[in-house]
């Protein structure tokens, strides 16, 4: 489990034509670090001591002034020196990485460091008001893997000037780049971004449930033969994202109904059966016949017969292995 501490928009003077923090994370005034122990002990009280992380998400964590970061990684430390977690995780921009950050990082036991690349592809990152090359992720991961943190990158499908082809182009690099973790994020239109303003005037046309589900599919797919992490899809949900929410590929449990999709996209490759018997251990389920049984519904509605039993691996008709 992660730890959450968000910090939305601290050290980050750059604002994305997507992001509108305060919306995405529903925080809106970043925490004292002294607020730090609190929150911890908050999560902690329900048990798992040792395995997890604190988190600091939401912001360029990297942009912070380096006294501040000093005194939110100094409460985060007494937790792991402590054995209460087994890491510290941040999130930062590509282009706040160099060595006297990754010497500060280390100092204080950092573990992981997610890059919210967001996309390999030069044209849809300058679209997007990144702010940034691709040339910075390279070199930003490139240092970060050789000083011995696990490395993460962030993306995000349906931005500005993106294509399937280039989503998928920008997880081919994340993999060659030696990506141990991802995050994969269907954009979203915010309400107060620049990208709402384009919507708004017709200059951008965001992806639709159906296709940041499938291209997501894809997507988990490849991380998953590659051996990278996926920690997660889509945006975790919300009052103030559901409602800041102007457009695009809004669903309260994307990251469900992706991989629910990826489950549906191999079944199909037995469907000319006739049949789809499937048997699977019951923490499967949910997967399987996904979200509000779409996949069970799907099949049914082509004249596949469907069911669904426990077992103690997850099989297709006796024979097939299913994979998640």
């Amino acid at each position: 489990m992660n730890i959450p501490i968000f910090v939305p928009h601290v050290g980050c003077p750059n604002d994305c034509a997507f992001c509108n923090q305060r919306s995405i994370t529903g925080v809106t005034e970043a925490p004292a670090p002294e607020s730090v122990g609190s929150i911890a002990d908050e999560y902690l009280s329900g048990g798992g001591a040792g395995e997890n992380t604190i988190a600091f998400f939401g912001g360029s964590f990297t942009g912070i002034e380096p006294s501040l970061q000093r005194r939110y990684l100094a409460e985060a430390k007494k937790y792991l020196d402590a054995g209460k977690i087994s890491g510290i995780r941040l999130s930062t921009r590509p282009d706040y990485i160099d060595a006297d950050v990754l010497k500060l990082l280390g100092e204080y036991g950092v573990t992981n460091i997610e890059l919210g690349a967001q996309s390999m592809d030069d044209g849809v990152l300058a679209a997007s008001g990144r702010g940034h090359d691709s040339g910075a992720v390279r070199r930003a991961a490139g240092m970060i893997r050789e000083r011995g943190f696990t490395l993460g990158l962030q993306m995000m499908t349906g931005l500005p000037l993106d294509t399937p082809e280039k989503s998928l182009a920008t997880a081919e690099e994340f993999i060659r780049l030696g990506a141990a973790e991802t995050r994969i994020y269907p954009t979203l239109v915010m309400e107060r971004t620049r990208l709402a303003d384009m919507y708004r005037a017709g200059l951008y046309r965001p992806q639709t449930v159906e296709e940041a589900a499938e291209l997501g599919a894809a997507l988990y797919g490849k991380f998953r033969d590659a051996g990278v992490k996926v920690l997660r899809v889509g945006l975790s949900d919300s009052e103030e994202l559901k409602g800041g929410c102007v457009a695009g590929p809004y669903h309260p449990a994307m990251g469900e109904l992706v991989i629910s999709r990826f489950v549906r996209n191999q079944l199909e490759a037995h469907a000319e059966e006739g049949a789809l018997r499937i048997s699977a251990p019951k923490k499967y389920f949910s997967k399987i016949v996904g979200p509000r049984r779409c996949n069970a519904r799907y099949f049914r509605e082509k004249g596949v017969y469907f069911s669904l039993t426990e077992g103690e691996e997850p099989l297709v008709n006796g024979r097939y292995e299913l994979l998640f």
